[in-house]
């Protein structure tokens, strides 16, 4: 199939066919550039109910960019990453040996994180190279910022705004970056370090006031190395799909709405035959700085089958959903039904987040996974420009699924 081709070709005309820029200079590129640094300390205590040991896991992540300028709408970027660990025996990293710890999935090593090149106009933007991609809230694409390894994409990415309340996406991905890398790709089917296939994201948003937004989107995900099970003979590809959905969110007059819809079926050579639905409801209402929040989402389960048939997000960020004890990161086959509410507050010039959820199963009965709280309280250092702290925890009470896990982080992080 060419039709990635022709799109970013057709594009790429269109972006040729407007009028010129102004006389430039080359060395804008060089002249306008600027390097950035990031750094990440992080502090995170697994503590779950199981014969697992607790992980007590200290990691470092230091970045540093370099952004050029641009020259006739032309820019480049490249940014390298390095995640290292205080105490690499205390917790499980994937990647360590260390299998009798807790799982944390920060594993050590160092990567190009994004290098790309990027044209800019008025209407568009065309991004090549490994690029960081976030579509929409991130429940299907996202780039996992919360691991030290960021998830980034190999491949093409496209915008086109005919209109100004219209937007076109389009991208074409051959390779995943994923947070189990650099090192170790092949090593297991569930956390490869590179996904290997050829996917692509199709999405149109239209607009026209901020009471109301719809997009319309279609993923093609191919996933030719990625399982359920890291188990011989458990197939790879399985999470291989096409998802289709709408979405609706808007907000006036301090109340905010998402309503939104998807259909799963099968992409590729997954050996399943996949055929599941995704549901959310939420309604927010912001007063006086305190934003209220509740919802409802469902990734639909499958019943009266041995394999797992239930609606996935493999490409999503998926510790902001579903808690963050983070038990449902593959949807169980009989699928979750998530009740949540929670607020967000500033307290004493920092950001106060708390939130409840009950989980339960889709199909067979609907019966109760589990509960879990979540609180968060974010603060900049006074005196240190750039430097923030962050302590968030989660308890997760299980019911009839996984076991009672409690997690505990703490957050320095600079960016200059």
């Amino acid at each position: 199939m060419h039709s990635h081709k022709l799109s970013l070709f057709a594009f790429s005309i269109l972006l040729a066919s407007t009028p010129s820029f102004a006389a430039e200079s080359a060395m804008q590129l060089v002249d306008n550039s600027k390097i950035s640094i990031d750094a990440r300390y992080r502090f995170e205590l697994v503590d779950q109910d199981n014969a697992l040991r607790n992980a007590k896991a200290q990691t470092v992540r230091a970045r540093i960019s370099l952004q050029t300028g641009k020259w006739y709408g032309v820019s480049g970027l490249i940014e390298g990453d390095h995640v290292a660990s205080l105490d690499n025996d205390r917790y499980n990293d994937t990647r360590n040996g260390e299998t009798t710890y807790s799982l944390v999935p920060d594993p050590e090593g160092s990567e190009i994180n994004q290098a790309l090149l990027r044209l800019d106009h008025q209407r568009g933007s065309i991004v090549a190279g490994r690029q960081r991609i976030n579509l929409d809230n991130q429940r299907f694409i996202g780039g996992v910022g919360w691991r030290q390894n960021e998830q980034t994409y190999d491949g093409a990415f496209g915008q086109l705004k005919p209109l100004d309340t219209l937007m076109l996406t389009y991208a074409y991905i051959d390779n995943v970056n994923t947070i189990f890398g650099p090192d170790g790709s092949g090593m297991l089917k569930t956390t490869p370090a590179n996904i290997i296939g050829h996917s692509q994201l199709f999405n149109v948003r239209y607009a026209p006031s901020t009471a109301v937004a719809a997009t319309l989107y279609h993923y093609q995900l191919g996933m030719d190395n990625l399982g359920f099970a890291n188990t011989i003979p458990a197939p790879v590809g399985t999470l291989s799909s096409q998802t289709s959905g709408l979405r609706l969110a808007g907000a006036l007059k301090g109340v905010s709405y998402v309503g939104e819809y998807a259909e799963q079926q099968a992409n590729d050579s997954n050996p399943l035959n996949l055929d599941s639905r995704y549901y959310l409801a939420e309604l927010g209402y912001t007063v006086k700085g305190v934003a209220l929040k509740g919802g409802y989402e469902v990734l639909g389960g499958s019943s009266g089958t041995p394999n797992n048939l239930a609606f996935q997000t493999p490409l999503a960020t998926k510790h902001a959903f579903q808690g963050w004890a983070d038990q449902f990161l593959t949807t169980p086959a009989a699928g979750v039904k998530d009740g949540y509410i929670g607020a967000a507050t500033p307290v004493l010039g920092g950001s106060l987040q708390v939130w409840y959820h009950e989980f339960r199963a889709d199909k067979g009965g609907a019966s109760p996974y589990g509960e879990e709280i979540d609180a968060s309280y974010g603060h900049a250092i006074p005196g240190i420009k750039g430097l923030s702290a962050l302590v968030k925890l989660a308890r997760y009470d299980a019911n009839r699924f996984s076991v009672d896990a409690d997690k505990v982080w703490v957050q320095l992080q600079y960016s200059h």
